[in-house]
C-alpha cells in the first residue's frame, strides 16, 4: 500500500471515529432505520365536505405524539374513529369547514416539532386538483393551497430525498465503509455508481408495485450488510486482500439491490395516487443522489484537507473503525433479527 493510499485510509478511519462516536447514542436505540412519514389524506368528497384519514406511524411501538389540529371554524361532521394496525394508527373523519372550502386555512400538527418525522400531506379537491406536499418538524403546519405546481412537488420530494438519505445513518455508515476500502479514484467513481445503479433500480421497483420487501428482514438484511464491511476494513488496513478490496464495485452494486428497498420504504408508505408516482419517484432519487454525493464529497475534501496536517494517528484508532463497523453492524443485525423472531427485550 503506497504513502499516500495509507495517509488517506488513516485519515478516512480517523474521520470515522469521530462520525461515529457521535452518532453511536442514536444508532443503539434504533430500532429500525426508516423514520417513516406521517401521512394526512384530505379528500373533498362533495362541495365544501371532506373525509380525512390521519396515519401517524409506530415507533417502537410507540405511537407518534402528534396531534392533528385544524382550524376552530372547521367542525366535525363525524367523530374521529381510530384503528391500530401492526405499523402505524389510522383515525379517519369527516369535516365541513366554514365557508365551503379549506382554501387559505392552515392545519397544525401539534408537537411535530419534537420529532425527526415528516408529514406528507395530499388534498384532493373536488373537481380533481391534487396538492401534494411535506411538512416538516421546523415548520410544524401548512396552508392549504387552491393550486400546486408540478415543480413545488417536485421540489418537495427533491428534499424529502435528501432528508432520508443525510438520517439515514445505516446508509451512511455502509457508504463510508466502501469508502474505506476503495484503492483510488477510478474505484470511488465506479464503487460509487454502482451502489447508485443498484439502489435506483430496486427503488423504481419496489415504487412501481413491482416488488416488496417485508421491513423488518430488509431491515436486518441492511445490518448484515454493515457488518460485512467490518473485517474488510480491517483486512484493507493490515494491507491484506480480498475479492471485496479489489473489487468494491460489485459489492457495493449488490448489497446496493437491498438499500433500495429501504429508500423505497419512504415512498411506498406513503400509498402515493398513481398519477403522483413518476414525478415522486424521479425528484426522490434525485434527492437521495443529491444527499449521497453531497456524503462523499465532504468525506474526500475533508480527507484532502487532514492530509496536509500529516497526522499520526496511533495504531488503536487505526483499527478502530473497521471493529466499530462490524461491531455496529452486529448489534443491528442481532437486535433485528430479534424483533423478526418476536423477542423483545
Amino acid at each position: 500500500m503506497s504513502a499516500a493510499k495509507s495517509g488517506s485510509v488513516l485519515l478516512l478511519q480517523s474521520l470515522l471515529v469521530t462520525l461515529l462516536m457521535g452518532v453511536l447514542g442514536y444508532v443503539c436505540t434504533a430500532h429500525a432505520h426508516e423514520v417513516r412519514p406521517a401521512v394526512l389524506e384530505i379528500k373533498e368528497t362533495a362541495p365544501g365536505r371532506y373525509d380525512v384519514l390521519w396515519r401517524t406511524p409506530l415507533l417502537s411501538g410507540m405511537r407518534l405524539p402528534v396531534v392533528l389540529e385544524f382550524p376552530d371554524d372547521v367542525r366535525n361532521v363525524t367523530d374521529p374513529i381510530v384503528q391500530e394496525l401492526s405499523d402505524s394508527i389510522i383515525e379517519r373523519r369527516v369535516i365541513e369547514p366554514a365557508g365551503g372550502t379549506l382554501a387559505g386555512k392552515r392545519v397544525r400538527f401539534v408537537g411535530l416539532q419534537a420529532t425527526i418525522t415528516d408529514v406528507l400531506v395530499r388534498v384532493r379537491t373536488f373537481d380533481g386538483r391534487d396538492i401534494t406536499t411535506f411538512v416538516r418538524p421546523l415548520q410544524p403546519w401548512f396552508d392549504v393551497a387552491a393550486r400546486q405546481s408540478w415543480g413545488t412537488v417536485a421540489g418537495n420530494f427533491i428534499m424529502h430525498g435528501i432528508e432520508h438519505i443525510l438520517f439515514g445513518v445505516d446508509h451512511l455508515l455502509f457508504v463510508l465503509g466502501l469508502l474505506l476500502i476503495v484503492q483510488d479514484r477510478w474505484m470511488l467513481l465506479k464503487t460509487v455508481t454502482a451502489f447508485t445503479v443498484a439502489h435506483s433500480i430496486t427503488l423504481a421497483i419496489a415504487t412501481l408495485g413491482f416488488a416488496s420487501a417485508p421491513v423488518m428482514p430488509l431491515n436486518a438484511a441492511i445490518a448484515l450488510s454493515i457488518l460485512f464491511l467490518g473485517p474488510e476494513i480491517v483486512r484493507c488496513w493490515r494491507g491484506e486482500t480480498s475479492f471485496t478490496i479489489r473489487h468494491p464495485w460489485v459489492v457495493s452494486f449488490a448489497f446496493g439491490l437491498i438499500h433500495g428497498f429501504g429508500f423505497a420504504g419512504a415512498l411506498t408508505s406513503a400509498g402515493l395516487p398513481g398519477k403522483d408516482l413518476p414525478l415522486a419517484l424521479l425528484s426522490f432519487n434525485v434527492g437521495v443522489e443529491i444527499g449521497q454525493v453531497a456524503f462523499v464529497m465532504l468525506i474526500v475534501l475533508l480527507e484532502r484537507s487532514f492530509r496536509q496536517l500529516e497526522i499520526r494517528w496511533p495504531r488503536w484508532v487505526q483499527a478502530l473503525p473497521g471493529y466499530t463497523v462490524g461491531s455496529l453492524g452486529a448489534f443491528w443485525t442481532i437486535q433485528r433479527a430479534a424483533m423478526l423472531l418476536g423477542i423483545t427485550p
